[in-house]
């Protein structure tokens, strides 16, 4: 049964670029079912997207056998930033359409630690530079590694 939902129109998705390589932005775990990226956009105190390698507009857009790994890589993200950021909290959100705030038509989960005082960031947010967005991958791969399948 299709659901349509009405989706952010752009000419080229912008989170399929920067896995072609053909823009940068920091990826902090690939692999052939999905990618994890440091956003530039910080809503928490530590905040990546977790993605489908593979391009899907919106939850509704999966195929079965894509639903695990996707979720499975959430929750790895999950355990790394809480990890890297000693967060009292961990956000998860998802949109799915221009009515629920979906502004790239590429399916992505948020996953962030929440801010001093609780909460993430929905408004306006600094964008920050390559370099700082490095340093965020750098802070979290020991995270991610030892939250991989099969680590104590």
């Amino acid at each position: 049964m299709d659901v349509p939902v009405r989706v952010p129109v752009v000419d080229v998705c912008s989170f399929c670029e920067y896995l072609a390589g053909r823009r940068r932005f920091t990826v902090l775990h690939r692999d052939e079912q999905v990618a994890v990226l440091v956003t530039r956009e910080q809503r928490g105190s530590l905040h990546v997207l977790v993605i489908p390698v593979t391009h899907r507009e919106t939850i509704l857009d999966l195929a079965p056998e894509e639903h695990a790994p996707l979720m499975a890589a959430v929750t790895r993200a999950a355990r790394a930033v809480a990890g890297a950021g000693d967060a009292e909290g961990v956000a998860v959100w998802q949109n799915n359409g221009v009515p629920c705030h979906q502004s790239v038509p590429h399916v992505h989960f948020h996953v962030a630690t929440t801010l001093p005082g609780g909460g993430t960031e929905f408004g306006p947010v600094p964008r920050l530079t390559f370099d700082e967005t490095d340093a965020i991958a750098a802070r979290l791969l020991p995270y991610w590694a030892s939250s991989a399948p099969g680590q104590p």
